[in-house]
């Protein structure tokens, strides 16, 4: 059963990951088709075609490789400075800019020539480029909603799972007491485990972190606790200590390592399943965003620990870099975890989630070949065009991107490094989930 439930889970990702692509794909092509670009081909996928029928004049398909996908726009390119399809060079750098040249014009037909992605205004060129990683963060907001507002997330709640005996400073890293450690004030006051605080020292909230924040800011003072117990509210009275406690960061997540002195009570938060409301929610997706833009600044850096979980046996960081091989396990291992499959399901469509967040950031790269690179020569098109303009100089004309074909070449070949290190990683010592 639970082998049973490991494929199900891969296969789930696998169609999560084939719709993603597809959604990707679909929306650099309704904007180019909207604004009058030739489109022969829209695949899902990469190598031989599995699947394919043509509508119009474009090509819709499937192929074995679900790693991908693209549309084939007629025109990337502009032609070289005669006007023409440049003669082959025996340059390799300048026959990278012929190829990629050539390409774009390889099945021009007849009526073409006002149909090309080139002759477009940058400003159309910027939103197609833009359709199809804005797709995919439209799919991210719409998954994340839906878990958050609809299935709700684990996290720690105002019940009291466990009472502290004494007052012990967490950079101690103990859990024992000792006879010189004074009582915890939970303990002293009377709290028990299933009690849930509905108010403290006047305040009411049901919302741990707001909790949490109030106990801090009160050391030394002593204060009314409301909880609610066996069904009925009732009132203890509890001196808060001061202590050494976590440091908490601008989001409220703990700073491991580092702590200052605040308002301790002593107990343990219960974790559960807590539906967030829509500002909650936009809250959560803003750290959410503002963390996986830090991680992938940091992307370069946790390439060795990379290299060395990959070939010197040496544990894989929680927070490594992880491939579609590796997201797919994780796939599979949510389904054979111990917990409801509401959850399951919900930890699912959060792993897609994710997945589309950073297909979106990753794609915003200001790099050939990513849609990034083209959204950024087509708004250096635009400035060079507008300050001539402006200085009354000539029109520069179309800004030609095939001429850093060879940097999109060098810029592929760093991406398939990492790619092959990170499946190797993913392989041989995968980043595993609890």
């Amino acid at each position: 059963m639970t082998t049973l439930m490991f494929i199900l889970g891969i296969g789930l990702f696998a169609l999560g990951l084939l719709v993603s692509i597809a959604w990707h794909e679909l929306g650099h092509l309704s904007f180019a088709k909207l604004f009058g670009i030739r489109v022969p081909q829209y695949m899902v996928g990469f190598g031989p075609t599995v699947w394919s029928r043509k509508k119009g004049e474009t090509e819709y398909g499937i192929k074995a490789v679900p790693f991908g996908g693209y549309i084939r726009m007629i025109g990337m390119f502009p032609p070289g400075d005669d006007g023409r399809i440049s003669a082959r060079s025996t340059s390799p750098w300048r026959g990278m800019i012929e190829d990629a040249r050539s390409a774009a014009f390889e099945e021009l037909q007849p009526g073409d020539e006002k149909r090309l992605f080139y002759t477009r205004k940058p400003w159309k060129r910027v939103i197609v480029m833009f359709a199809g990683p804005f797709a995919n963060l439209i799919l991210a907001v719409a998954l994340f909603l839906t878990v958050l507002m609809g299935f709700g997330i684990s996290q720690q709640t105002n019940t009291v799972s466990s009472v502290s005996k004494c007052v012990i400073a967490q950079s101690q890293n103990r859990e024992t007491c000792k006879a010189s450690d004074p009582a915890s004030p939970a303990a002293a006051a009377g709290l028990k485990a299933g009690d849930k605080i509905i108010a403290f020292n006047g305040v009411r909230t049901d919302d741990w972190n707001k909790l949490s924040d109030l106990i801090r800011a009160n050391p030394d003072k002593t204060v009314p606790i409301v909880v609610e117990r066996d069904g009925k509210d009732l009132t203890l009275t509890a001196k808060i200590a001061s202590n050494q406690v976590a440091k908490k960061d601008s989001s409220g997540q703990y700073v491991q390592g580092e702590y200052v002195t605040a308002g301790f009570l002593g107990f343990s938060a219960a974790t559960g399943i807590v539906k967030q409301d829509f500002g909650d929610s936009v809250v959560w997706m803003g750290d959410r965003v503002g963390e996986a833009v830090d991680s992938l600044a940091a992307l370069p850096g946790k390439i060795p620990a990379l290299w060395n979980a990959a070939f010197d046996d040496a544990p894989r960081e929680p927070d490594s870099p992880m491939g579609v091989v590796g997201a797919a396990r994780v796939g599979g291992e949510i389904f054979t975890l111990d917990i409801p499959p509401t959850q399951q399901l919900a930890m699912a469509l959060m792993l897609v989630a994710g997945f589309n967040l950073s297909l979106f950031l990753f794609n915003m790269l200001p790099l050939l070949p990513l849609d990034g690179g083209h959204i950024a020569g087509a708004l250096w098109e635009s400035l060079r065009r507008n300050l001539a303009k402006l200085l009354k100089r000539p029109d520069p004309g179309p800004f030609d991107v095939a001429k850093l074909m060879p940097v999109a070449y060098v810029v592929a070949g760093i991406f398939i490094c990492f790619t092959v290190l990170v499946l190797i990683a993913d392989v041989v010592n995968p980043v595993r989930i609890s």
